[in-house]
């Protein structure tokens, strides 16, 4: 395949281009940044120093590929730009998440400028929507504190266990890296580091993506989202606490995730009667497309806590962006992913 990437420069794009460099089906890869063009890659991206000596070019000069990945900021409604340039076009912003126009002005604030368009995007989670990404010309990304809280929820709402008369609180401690790569005040160093900072304690934009691909053709559930900054570079931590319709024990969840996620390539229940890994952890996560999900019932019975952690550039961005485009090329789900992390 012959990939492009458009927005190049940024955090995402060069986990794309490292992920895409070592993928065994891409033959080329053109590399897009309005800001960098004629520049080597590897002066954004140093990391790939020796890797490829692939520079810069301007977006006019990324056409003609077989998958074209959109790594733009939120908001710049630039896919219509670049339609016909590729077969496959994935668009790892959150311009085209949401199916309902009405859900995109509440959560962003204004009408979307292009309300016929969003049907036309599947949402790119391969593990909720393997099916319909398999052939589909334009697949989106998912935001990466949803995919954590939508894998760690799934296999409970899919076994309809939940109660949704009752809201599912989701807490989310999220790395700097999650802010992107422009500079701003709050990721200054000196007012970064050592935080755990409550910046968005409500009315998180991930919140529409989650109650609207949990609701599984069911009542919509209400998700109560928080997100909180912690001292992490990379990385995403999902606390999701659901009410259940009867009591339930430990038994009872292995049995529901491990009938969701058993044959899911990048999908780990983490969950181990001691030692200090005994719950998800997103340090062992750090450049890997793995989702490692963990549960715990709470003893009074009616409450579980369900957990997920993820590396926000890999599988909450880039690593599953490359993960749809597999499904969708039928190529090996796993080809181009194989990193299983480090440790310590």
């Amino acid at each position: 395949m012959r990939a492009g990437i458009i927005g190049a420069g940024g955090y995402a794009g060069g986990e794309l281009l490292r992920l895409l460099l070592g993928h065994p089906e891409v033959r080329e890869i053109v590399a897009g940044s309005e800001s960098l063009a004629g520049k080597p890659v590897t002066t954004a991206h140093p990391n790939l120093r020796k890797r490829t000596d692939l520079q810069f070019v301007n977006y006019e000069d990324v056409a003609r590929c077989d998958v074209l990945f959109l790594s733009l900021p939120n908001g710049t409604h630039r896919a219509d730009e670049f339609e016909g340039r590729a077969a496959l076009i994935i668009d790892l912003s959150s311009d085209h998440r949401l199916r309902d126009p009405a859900d995109y002005q509440r959560w962003y604030g204004e009408p979307h400028p292009h309300p016929h368009a969003l049907g036309r995007w599947v949402y790119g989670i391969p593990e909720l929507h393997r099916d319909r990404i398999a052939g589909a010309p334009r697949v989106t990304g998912a935001g990466c504190n949803a995919t954590a809280a939508i894998l760690a929820l799934l296999p409970l709402f899919a076994a309809d266990v939940v109660d949704r008369t009752r809201p599912v609180v989701v807490e989310c401690k999220v790395g700097s890296s999650e802010g992107g790569r422009e500079p701003s005040e709050d990721s200054h160093h000196p007012e970064r580091v050592g935080v755990v900072r409550s910046f968005r304690p409500v009315g998180h934009r991930h919140t529409a993506e989650i109650e609207q691909e949990l609701a599984l053709g069911g009542a919509r559930p209400r998700v109560d989202l928080s997100v909180t900054a912690v001292e992490l570079v990379r990385g995403v931590l999902a606390t999701a606490h659901a009410y259940v319709k009867s009591p339930l024990e430990d038994k009872d969840l292995w049995k529901i995730y491990r009938e969701r996620y058993a044959s899911e390539p990048f999908v780990r229940i983490v969950k181990e009667r001691a030692g200090i890994f005994r719950y998800p952890e997103p340090k062992l996560l750090a450049g890997t497309n793995f989702a490692d999900v963990g549960f715990a019932v709470d003893p009074r019975g009616e409450r579980v806590v369900a957990l997920c952690a993820i590396d926000n550039l890999v599988k909450g961005a880039a690593g599953n962006g490359v993960q749809a485009m597999n499904v969708a090329r039928g190529v090996a789900e796993d080809a181009g992913l194989g990193f299983v992390g480090l440790h310590p």
